[in-house]
């Protein structure tokens, strides 16, 4: 199927079933092509019908997709008249492994960093108002990337704007590593509101059976509607600041995704949809060991193991070192800001976890926090700035 698909409008030629089988299609090369070039795969196998989905409900490039880090947009470059090109990815005079304005006009902005997506389509959205432009401005941001002070700075800013801004909050419970902290905790709670919905459903029945009795009527149905919302979903976010929640949703079921996309499109003003997706999805390897896929160098395909062994770099160096000191001083802590293996920080964590801290995507955080034992005071550095340090070990 993917030999058809050379652009978006093949893409919305499709049926149903000729999507799951171009879906397929999309796997497969996405892990031939990575076995040889390596780059992020883990990520991209999870956003493969979420992407599909995307180009079929808007139209893009009218429509603006900004992707929050960019290193998820494989699929979207291999739907919009790149897939030939993707041998060449993260290559000399090839394609980007992030999102190009240079390199196509499907590219709305040069994403690089996590958190950042939020800020810049509300931005984007406001512009389209000035000007009486009439399309939609979509940000696709990850759950490990709301973590980022900056993306809640956005949503904050967001909810209370008049803004036609669709925020796609891709949940697969990883950043790099596994997320932690309390916007994880929250988004827990908001995977059961499939729950929540059936109960308000059975209680809409009922009320529906009992004659009108006018406005106290509808003061009382929205009441029982409120109370049953916080008892299972105690801390609905995303509305109690402004924005039209839609979710949770299956992020694998195109026919679904596609229904709530176009649901989402019809309302005005900031909405969020919340898509559950497993990243490494279709690559049993890659979903058991989503961290170590998600960039990976050349790799073979059956068993998932590297070309060549990857030869000591300075975060392994660094990370064996303080594992050494620590165990002779019990003062020293480490901090990471969701990047406990990049980091050379993964041993220090299992061997040391009541002085490890991975305080999620949020660097000015973590370069901040300070460790108290007793009346010693240890300020702990961020651990993405330890390569610093690691060269002279």
């Amino acid at each position: 199927m993917l030999e058809h698909v050379n652009n978006v409008e093949d893409l919305k030629k499709l049926d149903k079933t000729q999507k799951i089988e171009l879906a397929k299609d999309i796997r497969k090369e996405l892990i031939n092509v990575t076995s040889k070039t390596g780059g992020h795969l883990a990520s991209n196998l999870g956003v493969v019908e979420l992407t599909i989905a995307l180009h079929s409900v808007f139209d893009v490039p009218q429509d603006k997709i900004v992707w929050d880090v960019g290193h998820q947009t494989y699929v979207h470059k291999m739907l919009t008249g790149r897939k030939d090109k993707l041998h060449t990815i993260r290559q000399l005079d090839g394609i980007s492994g992030f999102p190009k304005t240079c390199e196509s006009i499907y590219d709305c902005f040069d994403t690089g960093h996590s958190s950042t997506s939020i800020s810049i389509a509300l931005g984007m959205a406001r512009a389209n108002a000035i000007n009486k432009i009439k399309n939609r401005v979509i940000a696709v941001i990850g759950d490990g990337a709301l973590t980022g002070g900056m993306a809640l700075e956005a949503l904050n800013d967001a909810g209370s704007s008049n803004a036609n801004i669709l925020v796609v909050l891709n949940d697969n419970e990883m950043s790099i590593s596994k997320n932690v902290g309390g916007v994880r905790n929250f988004l827990t709670k908001l995977r059961t509101k499939k729950f929540y919905k059936k109960t308000n459903n059975v209680t809409k029945k009922v009320l529906n059976k009992v004659p009108l009795l006018g406005s106290f009527s509808i003061k009382l149905a929205r009441r029982i509607k409120q109370g049953i919302k916080q008892i299972f979903i105690p801390n609905m976010f995303f509305e109690d600041i402004g924005f039209t929640y839609f979710g949770p949703v299956d992020g694998h079921d195109i026919e679904k995704l596609e229904s709530i996309l176009n649901l989402a499109n019809s309302q005005e003003g900031p909405i969020l949809v919340h898509v559950i997706t497993t990243k490494g999805k279709g690559y049993e390897i890659a979903e058991l060991d989503p961290g170590k896929f998600h960039a990976i160098s050349k790799f073979n395909i059956d068993t998932g193991e590297l070309e060549s062994a990857k030869a000591k770099d300075y975060s392994s160096v660094f990370g064996n070192k303080l594992v050494e000191l620590a165990t002779k001083d019990e003062k020293i802590v480490a901090v990471t800001a969701a990047m406990a293996d990049g980091t050379g920080l993964k041993d220090f964590s299992e061997k040391f976890p009541n002085r490890f801290f991975d305080v999620g995507i949020a660097e000015e955080h973590a370069a901040r926090i300070n460790c108290r034992n007793g009346k010693t005071r240890i300020k702990a550095s961020i651990s993405r700035l330890f390569f610093v340090f690691a060269k002279s070990i």
